[in-house]
């Protein structure tokens, strides 16, 4: 028999068949209805504009090319109670998945997404069980350069752009794993393991308006920098 583990590494599936309705494998089908809500939620919530959000454009700028490229794609872990080992099992089960799936280079690679849903846990377990495996896993996902972003309920973490803002709160809870961009760097900044590998895997890509702050942070953990100088905005 499977374990819960094998399961979510498993069981894959798109987010447009969600969004059409289509049969599901199992034990996806038994889960539907959470997935339909964590889509609708990305399409309704993440692709959008929110008037709290503190800048212009859609709340998450790489949802929508996700959905529309048939790049986003949900897995579950099917327990009410899962350790904090099997979610990190399973979140490293998820992330050799995403690392082979297609495209794996190109432009539309940066789009990729898996989001392991959780859809059993309650939602008063959630920060202490996806907020504590997300905070213990993220830096070796980022060295690898990868993204792991926790989402539920009430989840506390501040917009970048609007502090009373926030963005990671979702109706079912669930570990979003994506490919690090150059626009990630707030996200890692307090962190020094992060911050090297974003000097690693980023370096001299930096953007133009977070080049002082990269640096300033590189100083402060007596990192060497190959981001350059001048062209700074802001």
């Amino acid at each position: 028999m499977r374990t819960r583990v094998q399961v979510a590494a498993d069981t894959l599936v798109a987010a447009g068949a969600v969004e059409r309705g289509e049969a599901l494998p199992e034990p996806a089908r038994r889960y539907s209805a959470e997935l339909a809500a964590v889509t609708q939620w990305a399409r309704k919530f993440l692709c959008q504009p929110h008037p709290a959000l503190g800048r212009t454009g859609r709340v998450c700028p790489y949802a929508q090319p996700a959905l529309d490229n048939g790049t986003f794609w949900l897995s579950v872990l099917p327990s009410a109670a899962p350790t904090p080992a099997e979610i990190a099992e399973a979140v490293a089960a998820c992330r050799q998945r995403f690392t082979s799936l297609a495209p794996r280079s190109g432009r539309d690679a940066q789009f990729k997404t898996i989001l392991l849903v959780f859809p059993e846990l309650d939602h008063r377990d959630a920060p202490v069980l996806v907020d504590g495996v997300q905070r213990r896993l993220k830096s070796a996902f980022v060295a690898r350069g990868l993204m792991l972003g926790q989402f539920h309920r009430t989840c506390d973490e501040p917009g970048l752009w609007n502090s009373a803002f926030r963005p990671l709160r979702s109706p079912v809870p669930l570990l979003a794993i994506r490919h690090l961009v150059p626009t990630d760097f707030p996200f890692l900044a307090h962190d020094p393991r992060c911050v090297a590998s974003y000097l690693r895997i980023i370096g001299g890509g930096t953007p133009a308006r977070l080049r002082r702050v990269v640096r300033e942070a590189a100083a402060r953990f007596g990192l060497r920098c190959p981001v350059p100088h001048g062209d700074e905005q802001g």
